[in-house]
């Protein structure tokens, strides 16, 4: 099927879209979680719940004997079973943003399809990786669907959408030496426009200390509709993301759309400094998900959990904002949106 051309008419709509369901790879590497991956699985599994309030949730799990594990772990906090789909799908990890599958729809020909792009788990850092990387070609085969291989590697918390034609990311993780180092920027954009379809590529800088994904922008900014981004910035001069996120929040300002609008920047601030083992962690709430009947926010015990879910509550008037203390599952150096990927309704 990747020997054909790429079909037309294709694009990889905006997170709050109308989703047919959310996948997620269940989490069984103690070397991601260590010392503490069974504190994480009640929060998961609530994750999960607040999700099934408005869609299936599609659960790759390596054999019988943890999909029978997974279920105790739902049943323990209350989730509809029927609302689980459950595939045998071996993971090596749980990140199913990055390794997952990106679908795109044609809204016209009322089709769905699937990029399956490289996946090195964030520049060759954790292997193994080749269970995960061939996660996506699974998916479409289980659905005969067809599957495009761009041949580059591609992370889906490296970009965000508007679903208007515009995708956002960083230099920091796109033109990093570990991911593809044969290609330019120009160069990649053109993979981005190609196989996301869309029209416009806007170039944010470095990511938040503590995030080994070398920058992943859903870490620090994320687009809530069409023309209006949430932003993360640090207040306290002293803190080491200070300057970062204040150039991006500077980059942002100055962007336009494909309309020639700017961006409306709406500041989320950050929590303060969550470490654990004497190991800064990337605690972020721009990391939230937003499915159909929710917007699953990660809070972290601070004072600034009430202003975040405050600022999202009014960004999303039409879903119920939910925030579930991510402390432990941040341990695993990323959260709800990075552990989770959506699939279109078309």
């Amino acid at each position: 099927m990747e020997k054909h051309s790429f079909p037309a008419g294709y694009h990889f709509p905006a997170e709050w879209a109308k989703h047919t369901a959310t996948w997620l790879s269940w989490p069984h590497k103690e070397a991601s979680w260590p010392g503490k991956i069974d504190s994480i699985y009640p929060i998961y599994a609530q994750f999960i719940k607040a999700v099934t309030e408005g869609e299936q949730v599609c659960i790759n799990v390596n054999d019988e004997q943890m999909q029978a594990f997974a279920k105790t772990q739902l049943e323990k906090q209350g989730v509809d079973l029927s609302k689980i789909s459950f595939f045998i799908h071996p993971s090596n990890d749980a990140w199913c943003r990055d390794h997952g599958p990106a679908f795109l729809i044609n809204p016209t020909e009322k089709k769905k399809i699937i990029v399956d792009w490289g996946y090195n788990a964030w520049g060759d850092k954790y292997p193994p990786y080749e269970l995960d990387d061939v996660i996506p070609t699974r998916i479409a085969k289980h659905y005969d669907i067809p599957v495009y291989y761009p041949g580059i590697v591609m992370e889906g918390g490296s970009v965000d959408f508007n679903g208007a034609g515009t995708i956002l990311t960083t230099t920091a993780c796109l033109l990093n030496k570990n991911r593809n180092p044969h290609l330019n920027q120009g160069q990649i954009e053109e993979f981005l426009h190609k196989y996301y379809g869309a029209e416009q590529v806007l170039w944010l800088g470095d990511g938040i200390i503590g995030d080994d994904t070398d920058g992943h922008v859903d870490d620090i900014t994320r687009f809530v509709n069409e023309d209006t981004v949430v932003t993360v910035v640090e207040h306290n001069k002293n803190d080491e993301n200070y300057e970062p996120l204040k150039e991006n929040l500077e980059a942002l300002h100055k962007m336009r759309l494909l309309n020639g609008k700017q961006l409306n920047v709406v500041e989320l601030p950050m929590p303060e400094a969550v470490i654990y083992d004497d190991t800064r962690l990337p605690a972020s709430y721009a990391n939230f998900y937003i499915s159909n009947a929710a917007v699953v926010v990660p809070t972290y015990r601070s004072k600034n959990d009430d202003i975040a879910l405050d600022i999202l509550t009014k960004c999303f008037p039409d879903r119920k904002v939910i925030g579930l203390d991510s402390t432990d599952i941040v341990w695993g150096l990323g959260s709800f949106h990075c552990l989770s990927q959506q699939e279109p309704a078309v």
